[in-house]
C-alpha cells in the first residue's frame, strides 16, 4: 500500500515524539525511585546494584533507538525532498522514455525508435486506446536511432481525435530475420503527481515514471521530430 511522504513523515514523527515523551517520563520516574531508595537503604542490607545498573542500560539502549530513528527520520525527509525538487525539475522539458505510447495532440503524435541493424522490411503499426488499428505504413529504415512523426490521419485517410496512441515497429533484414526495434515516447512534462509510491511525471495524458526516462531537454533546443523517410 503506497503511502503519501508528507502524510506518512508525519505520521511517524507523531509516534517517535510520544515515545520520547513517554521515556523520559518513565526515565525521569525510575530516577527518582532509585534516588529516594539509595537515599534511605539500609546501610547494613544495601540494594542490589546490578538490578538498577541493568534498568539503566536498558533506558540508554531505548534512549540511543530513539536518537537514531530521528536521525534515520530526518535523512529519510530529506531523501523525499531531494526526489521531489528533481521530479519538479522535469516541468517544461521535453524528456524521451520507454515505451509505445505518444499523445496525438495539435495535429501530430511523435515517437523514437532505435533498430538494432538495417531493416528492409518494416512494418509501422499504431493503435487508437481501443485497441483498434488506425493506421499502417511500410518501409525500410537504417540501423540506430530515428524518429517516427504520425500527422493523426488514419489507414483510410479520416483524421483520428486527439488521444493516445500506440505504435509497434516490426521488420526484417534482408536475409528475411527478424530486427529489434524498440521504442520511446516523447512529449512535455506538465505535471508531477507524488499520490503514489514514486513521482509519476505528466506528458500530455501519459504518466512516465523517473526511471524509466532516458533523455531530457530543454524545449527551446528541441524540434519536431522529422517524419521518418522510409
Amino acid at each position: 500500500m503506497a503511502i503519501d511522504g508528507v502524510s506518512g513523515s508525519a505520521t511517524t514523527a507523531s509516534k517517535n515524539a510520544l515515545s520520547r515523551s513517554t521515556i523520559a517520563d518513565n526515565f525521569d520516574t525510575f530516577l527518582s525511585i532509585l534516588t529516594t531508595q539509595l537515599r534511605n537503604q539500609n546501610p547494613l542490607d544495601p540494594m542490589d546494584t546490578n538490578q538498577f545498573t541493568q534498568q539503566l542500560v536498558q533506558f540508554t539502549g531505548v534512549e540511543q533507538q530513539l536518537k537514531t530513528n530521528d536521525f534515520l527520520e530526518a535523512l529519510l525527509l530529506n531523501t523525499q525532498s531531494s526526489h521531489r525538487a528533481d521530479a519538479v525539475s522535469y516541468i517544461g522539458k521535453q524528456v524521451s522514455a520507454s515505451g509505445k505510447t505518444a499523445e496525438l495532440k495539435d495535429g501530430g503524435a511523435f515517437w523514437a525508435y532505435n533498430a538494432d541493424a538495417n531493416v528492409a522490411n518494416a512494418t509501422v503499426t499504431i493503435k487508437d486506446a481501443s485497441g483498434s488499428v488506425v493506421y499502417t505504413e511500410t518501409g525500410s529504415l537504417n540501423a540506430g536511432p530515428g524518429n517516427f512523426l504520425w500527422d493523426g490521419v488514419g489507414s483510410d485517410g479520416n483524421k483520428r481525435p486527439d488521444g493516445v496512441y500506440t505504435i509497434e515497429i516490426m521488420g526484417t533484414n534482408l536475409s528475411g530475420n527478424a530486427v529489434k526495434v524498440s521504442t520511446q515516447s516523447l512529449g512535455v512534462v506538465t505535471a508531477v503527481d507524488f499520490s503514489g509510491a514514486e513521482p509519476m511525471l505528466t506528458v500530455g495524458k501519459n504518466k512516465v515514471a523517473l526511471k524509466d526516462v532516458t533523455d531530457v531537454r530543454l524545449v527551446s533546443e528541441t524540434q519536431p521530430p522529422p517524419a521518418d523517410e522510409s
